[in-house]
């Protein structure tokens, strides 16, 4: 449903009404420090809780992944939603009358949105039925199938709310018809009946079925999957689609996942419903189903929305219909993996099984599932196996199809290195591994690239140096961050780097620097709170959040960091040689344009610039020696 542009009136009420602290508390527990209440923050995995609300400004931020903003835009980012939906959900929890701009379309979107409103009712009334019903004698043969043939716990059973359709033409129908007094019209609406040919009355569309609940992203239940338990057909029957559901948008399971999808920074994408409940049962949480539908772009996106990283894991059965539905899954974002955008592995399990079957009949299933979900090969390097899969590469006629497949693939890629590196792998494979030819093969594949593509770019080789930067700006900006990281995380490390920085004379330049280390100087000096001191600046910054987002990354360890503080003592001493290289380059530049625009007039102080110029260039020539030594070293 399209949302019309929302009235002013309607925004500033809910702006007015909204509690910051009430709204987080839904998803962080916050506890009292101060003025202030922390917590672990929802957007990045942490131990330490570095997410802190302030209630008098109604504004939040993490201290580790610089996440910030007040109520509405937390909303908007812990549940990937729009302002406006945010806002209209806001205004039913905070019963704010909702009107838009568009008066001629107010009528009719307030006649949907009550419509929506009425369904979701209507479809959680239906679930607690089914649950109900599923306790009950008429449900032991469905419950003693999730129990003992599936091995579900009673836990999960509840967790995701499983239940029974009884056998009987309209028991739901004349449940919500005569006990709850809902229309007939809106049963059907919802998608759980549907009215007899001849007219007289409805029918349930779900009958002598085990019913699993579907939810949307907010946990509300807008469809129901079914199995059939006595043979019939389909053994597997889905809602159908209805104003509340849409089954090429939804995600089964990706309403309890996202948290966890956004923890680990991967998503694992089955086919079927009892996938991801066995997945998510054994604690792999960070599952989703496409229950039998075509993965698309919208559900792309979604999942998206939760992987900073963008890693997917695809497992879908290794029959022959599990690897086409694999690969019309791979199409719908192939352009993305061939731009190097998002990460995506395809999980195949020994033996061909799915994930359901896998973990019931492997022992320490979860270690082995997680085991091979780490072992999985990208995409890529899946495809190529795919290639070769059943070719004799020793006949022309496979060589010649498997060598223009691969000519067609590496031309899509659009990274130079990652282009390079299959380059080299299809080399490796057409030459079968014989060093002598791998030369020749690799010849041959950038021949036909060049052919076919004209953007090829081969890889430029660099010097990995610590230092090499395309500005003086950025080899500033490196060496004062790493002595500021160094200060913050290494605390046994912070006299070295204090008496560098006075042994050398010199300072912060850069703004935002210079302000971080003032103030860890003036925290320092008042109250020698040395262990404490990232907590300390944290509180010093919450007040000056624009400033705070300069530096922000400077007071969290990423896994990129850690390896970078490595021979630390080296690391202290290159940034201040290239503190001081960078001081010097500044100062021989003033020299040469002083020493060029003096005259004959003033030839002594022109003679003094001269020499200042070449004395300070070749103390430069000794510093770049020196870093370079230091590289070699590590």
């Amino acid at each position: 449903m399209q949302i019309p542009r929302l009235h002013p009136d309607t925004i500033d009420e809910v702006k007015q009404r909204v509690d910051i602290v009430d709204i987080i508390s839904d998803q962080v527990v916050l506890r009292k420090q101060g003025r202030n209440l922390i917590g672990l923050c929802p957007f990045h995995q942490e131990k330490t809780p570095s997410f802190s609300v302030n209630p008098d400004e109604g504004v939040y931020y993490c201290f580790g992944c610089t996440a910030g903003g007040d109520g509405i835009k937390f909303l908007m980012e812990i549940g990937k939603q729009s302002f406006q939906e945010v806002i209209l959900e806001l205004g039913k929890r905070y019963q704010v009358p909702i009107k838009t701009l568009e008066t001629g379309h107010s009528v009719e979107f307030i006649k949907k949105l009550n419509l929506k409103d009425s369904l979701y009712e209507i479809m959680a009334v239906a679930m607690n039925y089914y649950q109900h019903i599923l306790k009950q004698e008429q449900g032991q043969a469905a419950l003693k199938y999730v129990l003992e043939t599936r091995k579900l716990s009673i836990e999960t059973v509840e967790n995701f709310q499983l239940g029974y359709a009884p056998s009987g033409w309209d028991n739901l129908y004349r449940y919500l018809v005569e006990s709850k007094r809902y229309q007939p019209k809106l049963i059907e609406q919802a998608g759980l009946a549907k009215s007899r040919k001849s007219g007289d009355g409805y029918y349930d569309i779900f009958r002598e079925r085990l019913i699993i609940p579907i939810k949307d992203i907010q946990g509300r239940v807008v469809a129901f999957g079914s199995r059939s338990l006595n043979g019939e057909e389909p053994k597997y029957l889905n809602s159908p689609d209805t104003p509340i559901f849409d089954k090429s948008k939804i995600l089964f399971a990706l309403d309890k996942a996202k948290k966890t999808i956004t923890q680990k920074d991967q998503a694992i994408i089955v086919e079927g419903y009892f996938d991801a409940i066995t997945l998510h049962s054994v604690g792999i949480s960070n599952t989703v189903a496409v229950m039998g539908t075509a993965f698309n772009q919208d559900q792309v996106n979604q999942l998206l929305r939760y992987s900073q990283s963008k890693q997917l894991i695809f497992n879908f059965d290794a029959d022959k219909a599990g690897l086409a539905a694999t690969q019309r899954a791979i199409k719908e974002i192939e352009s993305l993996i061939f731009a190097g955008q998002i990460q995506v592995k395809i999980l195949h399990l020994p033996s061909g099984k799915d994930a359901d079957d896998f973990l019931r009949d492997t022992p320490d299933g979860p270690q082995a599932y997680l085991s091979n979900a780490q072992k999985a090969p990208l995409w890529l390097d899946w495809q190529i196996s795919q290639l070769t899969n059943g070719k004799n590469l020793g006949q022309s006629e496979d060589f010649q199809q498997v060598s223009q497949s691969m000519v067609g693939m590496i031309n899509k890629i659009e990274n130079a290195e990652l282009q390079t590196y299959y380059i080299d792998k299809c080399a490796n494979i057409l030459a079968n591994n014989k060093d002598r030819l791998i030369p020749n093969y690799v010849q041959n594949l950038i021949g036909q690239i060049k052919q076919t593509n004209g953007t090829y770019k081969a890889q430029q080789i660099s010097q990995n140096l610590s230092f090499k930067v395309d500005s003086e700006h950025s080899l500033l900006e490196r060496a004062e961050y790493f002595l500021l990281l160094i200060y913050l995380h290494c605390p046994d490390y912070r006299q070295n780097v204090r008496e560098s920085l006075e042994f050398k004379e010199m300072a912060f330049t850069l703004a935002h620097h210079r302000a971080l280390w003032q103030a860890i100087l003036d925290i320092e000096q008042d109250s020698y709170l040395n262990q404490n001191l990232q907590e300390s600046l944290q509180d010093y910054y919450f007040a000056k959040l624009e400033e705070f987002k300069l530096v922000a990354h400077i007071f969290t360890l990423t896994e990129k960091n850690k390896q970078d503080l490595h021979r630390i003592p080296d690391l202290i001493e290159q940034s201040i040689v290239a503190l001081e290289q960078t001081h010097l380059e500044k100062y021989r530049q003033l020299c040469l344009e002083k020493w060029k625009s003096l005259g004959n007039d003033q030839q002594n102080i022109s003679q003094f610039y001269m020499q200042e110029f070449y004395q300070t260039q070749e103390k430069i020539s000794h510093l770049v020696k020196r870093s370079i030594a230091i590289n070699s070293n590590n």
